[in-house]
């Protein structure tokens, strides 16, 4: 194989490859984001996560899995991690900051990719609520920084993976 043909072949499998694994951020169409409405930032902070009531059901991660072709949790694209943790459905904007219990804000994001993975915005999602209830940085900014692109966010509190 030479020059042009081995070039277009790199790239063209190195797209498959990409593709194929679970995705570093949301598709924006599907998962644009949502926020719940009229929950103040002294109630985010007085809330212990993980320990609240969850609204998110089997069917809602069925749908979101549909949304976006997977076919579940045993998809190829959730690559398992060490532990044979393969994927989540995540909430863009955290529920930390106030991210809603919503299709639209719900995507498949698997734990054994890298270097971009479920812990490390999970790691990022725990940091974020600590920032915005330390008053480091605002509601909108918290929600923002998981929005735009989450990557950025985890470079500038804990630089690259």
């Amino acid at each position: 194989m030479n020059g042009p043909f081995r070039a277009a072949l790199f790239v063209t499998l190195g797209w498959w490859f990409f593709t194929a694994m679970a995705d570093d951020l949301p598709d924006a169409e599907k998962t644009p984001g949502v926020a719940r409405t009229g929950l103040s930032k002294s109630t985010i902070c007085a809330t212990k996560w993980g320990k609240d009531e969850r609204h998110v059901t089997a069917a809602m991660k069925a749908q979101v899995f549909a949304l976006y072709g997977y076919s579940g949790y045993d998809d190829a694209r959730c690559v398992a991690d060490a532990h044979g943790q393969r994927c989540e459905i995540d909430h863009l904007i955290s529920r930390e900051v106030g991210g809603a219990d919503d299709i639209k804000n719900l995507w498949p994001q698997a734990y054994g990719t890298t270097p971009w993975n479920a812990h490390l915005k999970d790691k990022l999602e725990n940091r974020l609520h600590k920032e915005l209830c330390a008053n480091h940085v605002t509601l909108q900014q918290a929600r923002g920084s998981l929005l735009n692109d989450w990557r950025i966010a985890y470079r500038k509190y804990y630089g690259d993976p």
